[in-house]
């Protein structure tokens, strides 16, 4: 009951002491539960009791393997006798880049590649294997779903560009058809 803008209880009624009463939460309880969450696989646990509801959700964080950084040409120093500047590096040459390779099978997402179906399994494909067109050669999984990648054309696998539980960008060469 409010009266001059001041909360009073009704006559004959005790105080109840901070924390208790029909809406009070219980922190053993939360601390036991929270206990339960972090020893169990679940992500999240909701407990509801009359107009009690307690909901605790694991956030974890998500880490990745680092990308191996990419091969760089070897500085060529050039020695000119003129003021021109000499050229730093050299370019590599188109072919020797396996992204520019018309057998090159890029990957048509972003996530983690696997050369086999199962750590136990052998891989679906080797350095010098003969794949057919719409044969499996590889699995990209993101978001916990499982893609084959099959082989755009007939031909020899000439080399394998990525290792087994890699991270791979989207259109980043996985291996190259021959």
């Amino acid at each position: 009951m409010i009266r001059n803008g001041l909360r009073t209880r009704p006559k004959g009624t005790k105080p109840t002491p901070a924390g208790t009463g029909p809406t009070a939460i219980d922190s053993d309880l939360v601390r036991t539960l929270a206990t339960l969450l972090s020893e169990s696989d679940l992500a999240e646990m909701e407990i509801e009791k009359g107009d009690l509801r307690i909901k605790l959700v694991r956030h974890t964080a998500v880490s990745y393997a680092p990308l191996p950084a990419p091969a760089m040409a070897a500085p060529v120093v050039v020695s000119a006798p003129s003021a021109a500047p000499a050229a730093a590096y050299q370019a590599p040459a188109a072919a020797d880049a396996p992204a520019d390779h018309p057998g090159a099978v890029k990957s048509p997402m972003v996530g983690t590649v696997y050369r086999r179906a199962s750590p136990e399994a052998k891989p679906f494909v080797e350095v010098g294997s003969t794949v057919k067109a719409g044969e499996k050669i590889l699995l990209v999984e993101a978001m916990k779903t499982f893609n084959e990648i099959v082989a755009p054309r007939a031909g020899t696998v000439s080399s394998v560009l990525v290792e087994d539980g890699q991270p791979v960008e989207y259109g980043q060469p996985l291996l190259v058809i021959e």
